[in-house]
């Protein structure tokens, strides 16, 4: 018998190990079916900008005038509809739970190999995949996610899009940043055109707070439903 904490005990408790969770072969193919509809989506962007530019534009277009405005209200939107749908598909009660196991875990068999107890190291391997399986879950859920949120926010981007290269005047393309000075929107950053780089640096804090915002008012609508009377789990 191998012992506990061993490169071979951990070999062996993987060989043991139930199936981890993973995407269905159903999740894959739709993720790829997304992706597909992405890049045509963003093939053609022209039509489907011109489209959406009737009701975006007169909303945060402001003529053109200020691009920068329109890329912080349209990462709003674009953000705030992805943290609203995984928000509500996404049970943040069982997530914490399962976090918070994960964590105790860790903890326990931090302790169990500083004590050099291996009865208490061996039964833990033991438990190690399941535990590891629900910290897999919150990943897998995100990934099944993905795909709805991303079909919804697709177009929006095909929009911004067009904005920038077929809305905003040439003299308003140029932007001053503290650490670039003046530059064009239209350029490209290594890969990336700018407007995506400034898209991302203003959604990307944004997302965070609201997610946290949404994700607290959930977690306490949630417990609420388990601490009533009547409810059945």
């Amino acid at each position: 018998m191998p012992n506990p904490g061993s490169p071979q005990a951990m070999q062996e408790a993987r060989k043991n190990a139930p199936p981890m969770p993973g995407m269905s072969k159903n999740t894959m193919i739709g993720m790829l079916i997304t992706f597909a509809i992405m890049g045509v989506v963003m093939l053609f962007y022209v039509p489907i900008g011109q489209a959406l530019n009737y009701a975006f534009e007169p909303a945060i277009g402001f003529n053109g005038q200020w691009p920068v405005l329109t890329l912080i209200v349209a990462g709003v939107i674009m953000i705030t509809i992805s943290t609203v749908i995984r928000s509500y598909l996404t049970d943040f009660v069982t997530q914490a739970r399962n976090q918070k196991i994960s964590k105790d875990f860790t903890k326990e068999m931090r302790e169990a190999r500083l004590e050099n107890n291996l009865f208490k190291m061996k039964k833990l391997q033991e438990e190690q995949p399941k535990i590891t399986a629900k910290s897999m879950e919150a990943s897998t859920q995100m990934m099944k996610l993905m795909p709805l949120t991303m079909i919804v926010v697709t177009p929006i981007y095909a929009w911004i899009r067009y904005f920038v290269w077929n809305v905003v005047p040439q003299d308003a393309l140029y932007i001053h940043l503290p650490f670039a000075g003046s530059v064009d929107l239209q350029i490209s950053v290594w890969v990336l055109p700018m407007w995506i780089v400034l898209y991302t640096m203003v959604s990307l804090p944004i997302g965070q707070l609201e997610t946290r915002v949404v994700k607290y008012f959930m977690f306490k609508k949630r417990l609420k439903e388990l601490e009533s009377p009547g409810f059945k789990s």
